[in-house]
């Protein structure tokens, strides 16, 4: 079965506020976020090693997804641009809906606080 978008926002929207008390702007741990959908899940996610690092995905679909493409594995910091690996990422909630973003450091990230450039 695979999950759609909108399934993903759904439950994303409900959990946010559910299991943990992350606020928008908080580090979220890598583990609660399905690195497919750039999306907070407030649950363990399911992880998969891939060349000796490992990302996490909700669901079959993001086991393979993250087995096969790069581009999964990978988001771009919105401070400096960079390719960031998202298993070394510093990932921060972006709003209630469960989006996050991919920070190359924690410092990058509060860089982006100053200047405003949150997201992706």
């Amino acid at each position: 079965m695979q999950t759609t978008q909108t399934e993903v926002n759904q439950v994303a929207e409900s959990t946010v506020k559910a299991e943990h008390n992350y606020k928008i702007g908080d580090q979220i741990p890598n583990n609660l976020v399905c690195m497919v959908n750039d999306a907070y899940m407030a649950k363990i996610q399911i992880p998969i090693g891939v060349n000796g690092k490992i990302y996490y995905g909700c669901c079959n679909m993001c086991v393979d997804t993250l087995n096969e493409k790069e581009t999964a594995r990978v988001a771009v910091d919105p401070v400096t641009g960079e390719a960031v690996d998202k298993s070394e990422a510093f990932i921060v909630l972006l709003n209630k809906k469960g989006e996050v973003a991919y920070y190359k450091s924690e410092a990058t990230y509060k860089k982006a606080l100053k200047t405003g450039k949150i997201g992706s």
